[in-house]
């Protein structure tokens, strides 16, 4: 089913000023999860996110893993929130809301007998833990498990309850489902201060204007501590801890079968290597504490050690270079504490916060919404927590031409020739996809927001054939110069000046031209 419709939601449509009930600060995974879980009762939701489009933080550059907490600590609250967020509950948001979502197993793979320590010690914690399934393989099961890798190999702990999904399509998928039930998703709209009265909450300040609320939900992340500060003293902090990420190309999709892991350490699950859901290899990532929430550069000591102590040791035939399409860095949400801190301000009424949600929140999602609702009800006495009456718990599924029959794609193209016209050939996109994006209930307004609906720049060229055509789509659709489009918001430009005007053949057919 076709999701695109001409639509878009800004608060400057408003009006400067607007009311709400329920405010969420934050359109990565965890703010979309709340929205998706509040949006069903009869009161308002408002969602605002400070960038161009929801999914541009930590969420966009994490491992893609979905946790079953089988090796977690369970006297921290994120230990006790993963475990209650099962793959079963998992499998049937993909089912409703249409995202993908392999369950696959894990391995963690054992060289020498050193290794039997930890491996074994792991294998424990999934019994404590109330994990079935988990067992320690040999060396033969192992290799048929993973024929690729190296044959050194001994044995594994495996684990059938994890899986691979992907983190652009779940976030994407909660905030739209929350907007097609009647909540308000909000861009571009940067919190800069939050007002109180009588120990209350009474609104918010935003660059787009005053939103009154009665509850505001901070999961804003990385900055989640100085949103929280807003209102009070805050004894927590929320400091980055990169990772960096190596993505091979698709020729190599089918090489690793399973997410495998390395031995894990004192600040993460260890480096990760995972075929994608879209085909790919992912691989990563190293955990540094810095200083810098805006900074996502990557460094060759951290490129080299991942290559060295994970690709090349379980996986040689992998190479270093050549075949990586790209290499990324996220910075994950580190509290001081070290654990999830999920609650009610100390001092202000109405007023909840999220710190320091990184691993395992992408698995935790559904937990955190949970309890997040139970929060809202604690102080949200004259919300109607009643269900709507026209409440769709699905969302439609978006055209994705690539894995439809021929006889579908057929029927599509008959019906509307846009999706006839293949933009992105690396990823099979087709200009009715990108068209879908940009009208989406959250819509697609730059190249990246885009990218991660559509997959359109994914490819092994990187955007280099349909970036140019993206720019203008993007600039018909929505009416602007063609040296307004940015690449993820803001001042993101992708062109700098008028040069020619080179028109753009599309099969011969098409008299399109872009600004090049």
């Amino acid at each position: 089913m076709n999701l695109g419709r001409k639509r878009t939601y800004d608060v400057t449509e408003r009006g400067a000023n607007m009311k709400t009930d329920v405010l969420i600060i934050g359109g990565g995974v965890i703010g979309c999860g709340i929205a998706h879980q509040l949006c069903k009762y009869n009161f308002d939701v408002t969602l605002v996110e400070k960038e161009a489009d929801v999914c541009m933080g930590t969420s966009k550059a994490n491992s893609s893993m979905l946790h079953d907490g089988y090796n977690v600590d369970r006297t921290k609250l994120k230990g006790q929130l993963v475990l209650k967020a099962t793959k079963e509950i998992y499998q049937d948001l993909a089912k409703d809301l249409h995202f993908d979502l392999n369950i696959c197993g894990s391995l963690l793979p054992g060289f020498e007998e050193s290794d039997w320590a930890a491996i074994h010690h792991q294998f424990e914690m999934s019994a404590d833990n109330g994990i079935r399934g988990v067992r320690i393989v040999g060396q033969e099961e192992l290799h048929e498990l993973e024929p690729h890798m190296n044959p050194d190999a001994k044995f594994a702990l495996f684990n059938p309850n994890t899986g691979v999904l992907n983190p652009f399509e779940l976030t994407i998928a909660l905030g739209e489902h929350a907007v097609l039930n009647g909540a308000k998703v909000l861009l571009n709209t940067e919190v800069t201060g939050i007002n109180t009265e009588d120990g209350k909450v009474v609104s918010v300040e935003t660059t787009q204007g005053t939103i009154e609320t009665k509850i505001v939900i901070n999961a804003a992340g990385l900055f989640s501590d100085k949103v929280a500060g807003m209102v009070e003293h805050v004894d927590y902090t929320v400091k980055p801890r990169k990772g960096v990420y190596f993505l091979y190309d698709k020729q190599y999709g089918d090489f690793i079968k399973r997410p495998i892991y390395s031995a894990p350490t004192a600040v993460s699950k260890g480096l990760i290597m995972l075929p994608t859901t879209e085909g790919n290899i992912l691989c990563g990532s190293n955990a540094i504490l810095h200083d810098d929430k805006e900074d996502l550069s990557t460094d060759l000591e951290s490129l080299n050690h991942i290559y060295s102590e994970a690709i090349h040791k379980y996986y040689p035939e992998l190479p270093r270079m050549g075949d990586v399409t790209t290499i990324f860095a996220g910075n994950r949400a580190v509290s001081n504490t070290e654990d999830f801190i999920i609650g009610h301000s100390k001092t202000v009424r109405g007023m909840i916060n999220l710190i320091g949600i990184q691993s395992p929140g992408l698995s935790s999602v559904p937990a955190i919404a949970n309890m997040v609702e139970d929060l809202v009800r604690e102080v949200g006495d004259d919300l109607n927590f009643n269900i709507k009456d026209d409440y769709n718990p699905k969302r439609p599924k978006p055209v994705i031409l690539r894995e439809l029959p021929y006889e579908e794609r057929a029927k599509f193209i008959a019906e509307n020739p846009d999706y006839g016209t293949i933009i992105c050939r690396c990823e099979t996109v087709s200009k009715g996809e990108i068209l879908d994006a940009i009208r989406r209930p959250i819509p697609a307004t730059n190249l990246d927001a885009i990218k991660r609906r559509v997959r359109a720049g994914m490819g092994r060229c990187q955007g280099g054939f349909c970036g140019p055509r993206v720019v203008g789509i993007l600039e018909k659709e929505l009416g602007i110069s063609p040296l307004e489009v940015t690449k993820r918001g803001k001042s993101s430009y992708i062109l700098s000046m008028r040069a020619k005007e080179l028109a753009l053949q599309e099969g011969g057919s098409s008299d399109e031209k872009v600004i090049l």
